[in-house]
């Protein structure tokens, strides 16, 4: 089968090549990829890639066959996928329990955009507790993340502060409920209940100065890819006896095929709406991967096999 491979080269970050055809243990169900979103954090992976590994964490497509086990779906399926890596080829062996089904409401290329930020941002509000009537600062809230953050904060009750640099982007996630946009965390107010940080870097500790007292800092990502540093005395100048958490997507009480399914039914019903910027075609995928790393693209960017 054709996959993409890693090269090291950042021109030419990956290439098409002749792959085995993978083999499903007995868990797991064989699909044949139609469709698949690249995260930028893959972008930052690729540049120190694994010997040996493939990319490729969010997949749609059908299931051609099914789990020798007997779980998950059974037949031709549609379904979307969250296979920890070997996504991004024409077929790809996936747990099934990271898979559910895809109803014929929702279409591949938005049931491709689900899986990773979908997943992050689902379960970052769990992690965060009721947020009806709290007030949310969310940094970093120009990606897929934050897009559905955004949504499924605003719908739930809560009144959301988005931090994006991003004018156009800013007016879209005000369209999906943030109720105040700034651009820069130095420009936001607070106090806040609770902040939702993605960035690290320098805006880790302006973000914390506006906590409230007994307030919590969900610490969910560090796209500067710069560390940050705190002094312990600041939290007495306003977050006093706050909560600052460390938060992986991956690290859950619950399974990814029903908080999948979670996604999945929610955009069926028209609650959440998965942001395509870019669809193109998978041999075009490593300009998109350039233009994604250098953030020239907004929203999901999904390729599709042809």
């Amino acid at each position: 089968m054709k996959a993409l491979i890693p090269t090291g080269d950042p021109a030419e970050p990956v290439v098409l090549a002749d792959v085995p055809e993978p083999t499903p243990r007995p868990h797991e169900a064989l699909v044949k990829v139609e469709a698949f979103s690249v995260n930028r954090g893959e972008t930052f992976k690729l540049e120190r890639p694994v010997p040996g590994e493939r990319p490729g964490k969010d997949v749609a497509g059908l299931v051609v066959q099914p789990a020798a086990d007997g779980s998950g779906p059974s037949g031709i399926t549609r379904v979307v996928g969250h296979p920890m890596a070997g996504g991004w080829a024409e077929y790809v062996a996936v747990p099934t329990d990271a898979l559910a089904v895809l109803p014929d409401g929702v279409p591949v290329l938005q049931g491709a955009a689900l899986p990773l930020a979908g997943l992050t941002a689902l379960r970052l509000l769990r992690a965060a507790g009721p947020v009806v009537g709290r007030r949310v600062l969310l940094t970093g809230a120009s990606g897929g993340v934050g897009h559905y953050v955004t949504e499924l904060a605003a719908a739930a009750g809560a009144q959301v502060t988005a931090v994006t640099r991003d004018a156009e982007r800013g007016a879209r996630l005000a369209g999906l409920g943030a109720a105040e946009i700034v651009h820069e965390v130095a420009d936001a107010s607070g106090p806040y209940d609770l902040v939702l940080e993605s960035t690290g870097g320098r805006d880790l500790p302006l973000a914390l100065a506006r906590l409230a007292r007994r307030g919590t800092l969900i610490w969910f990502g560090q796209a500067s890819r710069t560390p940050a540093t705190l002094d312990f005395f600041d939290f007495f100048r306003g977050p006093e006896s706050a909560v600052l958490r460390h938060f992986h997507y991956l690290d859950a009480d619950t399974r990814l095929d029903d908080d999948l399914a979670a996604l999945v039914r929610l955009t069926d019903e028209g609650r959440l709406h998965p942001e395509i910027g870019r669809v193109a075609d998978w041999a075009d995928t490593a300009a998109t991967l350039t233009d994604l790393r250098e953030r020239r693209i907004r929203g999901k960017a999904v390729l599709t096999l042809s």
